[in-house]
């Protein structure tokens, strides 16, 4: 597995950053209303896996079947919320490690709902974007070999955590094991994976900020298969790890910048080039930098929350205003 796997600076720096936050999210998971973030973070954790797969519940509906309250919609619907909220609850008794666990969860999650649920797929599958197939999972006969040396990997493996994780889910989608329900156990068992870390995982909704950016997600599978090196899906799940830490930290940035701010070296060359042109795009400061439009992303919204930086007219018209 690791031969599909490229390490580079934007991963070593992504996950570093992430480690450094995990610790600050475990302490809010300790203030007086953390009983009520878990509940939050689990329901939008099982409402985004669904809304992801296609299903139309509202977060509110969600919750109200979670509470056991009676809500009018397609029964498929309201079955895949009981089955996923039934699977998150057996979170804790799960090891990660397991290949029987992980057809257990599978059982849990699809009961009612495919007729092979728990069991490995004896049928071609594929992943399509309308009538095109974007993806032709290996042969149904190949899936268990697969698998198992997928775990026998995970198992083995000295890479960090988070590494780990991510690449564990990215060759769990191209291996395509199941019927159906293929997605939202590749994000369960990457939150389990990475519980093995640190278990406030458990509590993270990951999920939610990949249901913001799910054509991104798709679009990061892909070009991994693609250039056969899964760490531009990588660097895709390190990316919003590290945004779900921030919205669920809600960090506040009302300190003056100049007390508590430090501007990387880039950021500064940032903010010097808008000076002289207010008008350059990520797309262009990207290329002018040689790093990736994500990497340039993340230092605007920085610079924008550090109050350095603001944005006037719309992403495609607007232009930059260096504050002083």
């Amino acid at each position: 597995m690791s031969d599909t796997f490229t390490l580079n600076t934007e991963i070593v720096n992504l996950a570093a950053e992430i480690a450094a936050k995990v610790e600050r999210f475990a302490i809010r998971l300790e203030q007086p209303d953390s009983l009520r973030l878990r509940r939050v973070n689990q329901i939008q954790s099982i409402h985004s896996s669904l809304a992801i797969e296609g299903n139309m519940l509202s977060e509110d509906q969600v919750s109200d079947i979670i509470e056991g309250k009676r809500v009018i919609a397609p029964a498929r619907e309201i079955l895949e919320v009981k089955n996923a909220l039934r699977t998150y609850e057996l979170y804790p008794s799960l090891d990660a490690f397991s290949e029987k666990d992980l057809l257990k969860a599978h059982g849990v999650m699809m009961h009612g709902m495919i007729p092979d649920a728990g069991k490995y797929r004896n049928c071609n599958e594929g992943v399509f974007k309308g009538k095109k197939c974007v993806h032709f999972a290996p042969p149904p006969k190949m899936v268990p070999i697969l698998m198992k040396n997928l775990f026998s990997w995970l198992k083995r493996s000295k890479m960090h955590w988070l590494i780990r994780s991510c690449i564990f889910h990215y060759e769990f989608e191209f291996i395509h094991p199941f019927r159906d329900g293929n997605g939202r156990m590749g994000r369960l068992w990457q939150s389990l994976i990475l519980g093995k870390w640190n278990p406030v995982f458990a509590h993270l909704p990951v999920e939610n900020l990949v249901y913001a950016k799910q054509q991104e997600y798709y679009n990061a599978i892909n070009a991994s298969s693609t250039a056969g090196d899964c760490s531009i899906f990588v660097e895709f799940m390190l990316d919003k790890i590290l945004g779900a830490l921030k919205d669920v930290q809600n960090v506040e940035v009302e300190t003056p910048v100049a007390e508590t701010i430090h501007l990387t070296a880039r950021q500064e060359k940032i903010i010097a080039a808008l000076k002289k042109n207010n008008f350059l795009t990520e797309k262009e400061l990207a290329e002018k930098f040689a790093v990736t439009p994500r990497t340039i992303e993340r230092d605007l919204a920085k610079l924008q929350q550090y109050g350095t930086l603001e944005r006037v007219g719309s992403k495609k018209d607007g232009r930059w205003v260096v504050k002083k």
